[in-house]
């Protein structure tokens, strides 16, 4: 397992700083001045004064280590989160599925397409001609009522095609309106939607419209309950009640010259990875065609670059042998190598001697001198339009494959990003060392601290015992000068 560790300079001793200096000479002064003015000493100004110098190169040298530890905790989470949020948005771009062939129509009033992410559409060709569009029953009451009086009470029984029949109940004494009778319909799910449609006078019409395809014709059945009207909504088996505006019918098509039907008119069974929708019925058969996205795959190699030289600038300027923050790190500089190789990484497997793309080189992506890198649009040109194929291969999702340019990348993030040997346990031992830090400088603190009590203790008991001494001198003074006048 590789080593991580600080660089020197978060921990080598610092020279003595002029601050440090200035301590030491403002405690001798005031030391010098008590001493000469013979008057006792200023324990409040020499005390903090002489500890203060004392502990001032410990404590400087434990803050240049913080600041040290800071810069490198923050520059290790900054390229940490770099090179994740890189490969993250190559990942998403490459599994949106903008970057692989997309389903185009040649009539998308007739046929309308929409291409499914994942989907390989490569050599897609086919020839569709719609005549007929899915329908679904649509049934109407005949008569129109009043919004707010009373449908009746009982039971409706609606069947779908062979489905199981759902009833709709109505318990006596509800009186449910037009709306209500609606709403619970609905509400049951049966398959059957209600609507209520208002004529010119605001009289209420109610509406069943069940699913698309022939299949799903539906009949509805009343059972009267206390209060009779559910019978005004029976369809089929001989109702009288209600009209069929239209017929469950399937769609139909001819696909390179086979007649097929489907229930719905939009559907993704026909083409894997395609969804497809009938919008009209024409005479005129339709193209169903792959289309290389060009556009897409030369835009997301630009993006790739552009993206890259801002990741790598980033990368180069923690590394910096001078002022770079990760200059001594392992794991960053194992990063840079891996992404100064992935221009000439083979991303796609295959025959090395076939003609296709494998690597970026191949595509026209080149290294400079400071480790950016540049796109030679000509020849990529060149290349999406030799190998489209190949050239979709490498920008394709990497799900569990491990193909592809954002399956590389993500190898380079996963490795970079470890918690064992990456920055990830770089950035575990940074902090180990920055809580380590803190609490020596609070055990710092209270060593000065400590020792600054005991100074003022010793400062306090020799200035008793001067001011003891000079009262005694003064006696003796007095004694003296008595002495003196007598003889």
């Amino acid at each position: 397992m590789t080593t991580i560790s600080s660089t020197s300079s978060a921990s080598s001793t610092p020279t003595p700083t002029p601050s440090t200096t200035d301590a030491t000479k403002t405690a001798a002064q005031a030391l010098f001045n008590s001493l000469q003015a013979g008057s006792g000493i200023d324990l409040s100004t020499l005390v903090p004064g002489l500890i203060q110098a004392q502990f001032a190169s410990r404590t400087a040298a434990l803050k240049a280590k913080a600041d040290t530890l800071t810069a490198q905790i923050s520059a290790t989470s900054t390229i940490m989160s770099s090179i994740t949020d890189f490969a993250s948005s190559l990942a998403s771009i490459a599994s949106g599925g903008t970057l692989a062939t997309q389903a185009t129509s040649s009539n998308s009033s007739v046929l309308s397409v929409t291409t499914q992410a994942g989907a390989k559409l490569s050599g897609l060709s086919k020839s569709i001609t719609v005549s007929a569009l899915a329908t679904a029953q649509t049934s109407v009451t005949k008569n129109s009522y009043d919004r707010t009086a009373s449908m009746g009470t009982g039971k409706l029984t609606i069947q779908v095609g062979s489905n199981t029949a759902v009833d709709v109940s109505f318990a006596d004494g509800s009186n449910p309106t037009i709306d209500q009778v609606a709403s619970q319909i609905n509400a049951a799910k049966t398959g059957v939607t209600a609507s209520v449609i208002s004529d010119v006078n605001g009289k209420a019409y109610l509406s069943f419209t069940g699913p698309t395809g022939s299949a799903n014709s539906f009949t509805i059945s009343a059972t009267e309950g206390n209060q009779a009207g559910l019978s005004n909504f029976a369809v089929g088996n001989n109702a009288t009640t209600t009209n069929n505006v239209s017929t469950a019918a399937n769609a139909q098509m001819k696909v390179d010259g086979v007649s097929i039907q489907r229930a719905s008119n939009s559907f993704s069974d026909l083409v894997p990875g395609v969804v497809m929708t009938l919008n009209a019925v024409s005479t005129a058969a339709v193209s169903l065609t792959g289309t290389t996205p060009t556009d897409a795959l030369t835009s997301i190699v630009s993006q790739f670059v552009t993206t890259y030289n801002d990741k790598i600038g980033e990368l180069n300027k923690e590394l910096d042998p001078q002022n770079g923050d990760l200059r001594s790190n392992v794991a960053a500089r194992s990063l840079a190598l891996s992404l100064g190789r992935l221009t000439t990484a083979k991303i796609v497997p295959g025959d090395p001697n076939s003609p296709g793309p494998k690597t970026l080189a191949d595509l026209g992506v080149g290294t400079n001198k400071d480790g950016t890198l540049k796109v030679d649009a000509t020849r990529l040109s060149k290349v999406i339009a030799q190998y489209p194929d190949a050239v979709e291969q490498m920008f394709q999702s990497s799900g569990d494959n491990l193909i592809g340019l954002s399956a590389q990348l993500n190898s380079i993030q996963m490795s970079a990003t470890s918690t064992i040997y990456g920055l990830g346990a770089t950035a575990r031992q940074l902090n180990q060392d920055q809580s380590a830090n803190t609490l020596a400088q609070s055990n710092l603190a209270d060593d000065q601290s400590s020792a600054q009590d005991r100074m003022t203790a010793q400062f306090s008991a020799m200035n008793a015992r001067v001011a003891s001494y000079k009262s005694t001198q003064s006696f003796i003074d007095q004694q003296v000068k008595m002495w003196t006048k007598s003889n």
